[in-house]
């Protein structure tokens, strides 16, 4: 072979070299696949203890159906109900021994994260858009415009307040 078709070749065995080298030095020695499952279970073997006493910030719904019992039956029962607590009280780590750790998000912008109108969303012909969830879409610029949601609506029912809209 002439010299002009070996320098490539040597260019990439030469890269391929200096890939695995700095490979071997990013990519700590315990980062394997434990228990030879390679699909879930790439993590790096000397911290598994830090992980297990790792705290769980967000508990989930069922955490709060004991103490708060009225609002989760509504909640499940409403267009809401795929919407966890946390979503808009924030984590309960630490609520049953410190309630002013949870916070109520009441603002306009919470909402809009989901009921906000993206004209890149894809509407059905029932006018909801398509998803999991189908959602209300509002315009934030036309519906109620300066005005907190929690206003006129209960979220936990996901529809108005008594004595309000309709």
């Amino acid at each position: 072979m002439k010299s002009h078709a070996l320098r490539p070749i040597f260019v990439v065995i030469g890269l391929v070299i200096l890939l695995l080298i700095v490979r071997s030095i990013i990519v700590p020695s315990d980062f394997k696949a434990a228990n030879s499952d390679y699909k879930y279970q790439w993590h790096r073997l000397g911290n598994e203890e830090e992980w297990k006493n790792f705290k769980v910030k967000h508990q989930g719904k069922d955490y709060c159906k004991d103490c708060h019992s009225a609002q989760y039956g509504f909640i499940t029962a409403s267009k809401h109900a795929k919407v966890q607590c946390e979503n808009c009280h924030g984590p309960a780590v630490e609520h049953p021994s410190n309630p002013s750790k949870l916070t109520i998000d009441r603002s306009r912008e919470l909402c809009l994260r989901c009921h906000a109108y993206l004209p890149y969303r894809p509407v059905t012909y029932t006018g909801l858009p398509e998803g999991p969830i189908p959602l209300k879409m509002k315009n934030p610029d036309e519906h109620n415009p300066g005005i907190e949601c929690a206003t006129c609506h209960d979220v936990h029912k996901a529809g108005f307040k008594a004595g309000v809209g309709g």
